[in-house]
């Protein structure tokens, strides 16, 4: 693998995003969903580094399953969202892929009865956009490879790395141990 993104420019990137979202809402309450697995990393640094009244929650969307590199079919389980009717929610997740993931819950998060449902992501890959929704707040652009790292992972490994990095063919087609 080969780092895209050291640690001190995540870190970076994490302080840019969060004052463009402090900047944004302008203090005002703010519910933020992140999505498991991946964004945790990210959540727990963005919120620490934001300066308004919150509400944190979770909802599991996976779309990856074991060694896949391409998105499958997509769950959702909305089980740990706060009831989010009458709020504004800022939807975290780690990575803008085709975008069919954050369509499907920005539109579950109106559903529910959100007064806004806005999104922010760690990183969005060029070229494989799927859908017209783009995410509103984005830390990093990244060419179109299999990234892990600061909570992305591949077989559920490297989620811990402090950096992105890209997994080269042999990393993904090789064994996981």
């Amino acid at each position: 693998m080969h780092v895209l993104l050291s640690a001190e420019q995540v870190c970076e990137g994490v302080q840019r995003l969060a004052r463009e979202i402090d900047l944004y809402y302008g203090g005002r309450s703010l519910t933020i969903v992140g999505v498991l697995h991946g964004s945790i990393v990210l959540l727990a640094d963005l919120i620490r580094h934001l300066n308004m009244p919150l509400r944190v929650g979770l909802l599991q969307a996976r779309s990856y399953r074991g060694g896949a590199t391409r998105p499958g079919e997509l769950t959702v389980n909305r089980d740990l969202i706060p009831d989010v009717r009458g709020r504004d929610v800022l939807l975290i997740d780690d990575i803008y892929d085709t975008g069919r993931t954050l369509a499907t819950l920005v539109e579950q998060l109106h559903a529910l009865g959100a007064n806004s449902v806005r999104s922010a992501v760690l990183l969005r890959k060029t070229g494989r956009r799927e859908v017209e929704l783009l995410p509103d707040h984005v830390a990093f652009e990244i060419p179109d490879v299999f990234v892990v790292g600061y909570g992305l992972d591949y077989c559920e490994r490297y989620r811990n790395l402090p950096y992105v990095a890209a997994l080269d063919t042999a990393d993904v087609e090789g064994p996981v141990t």
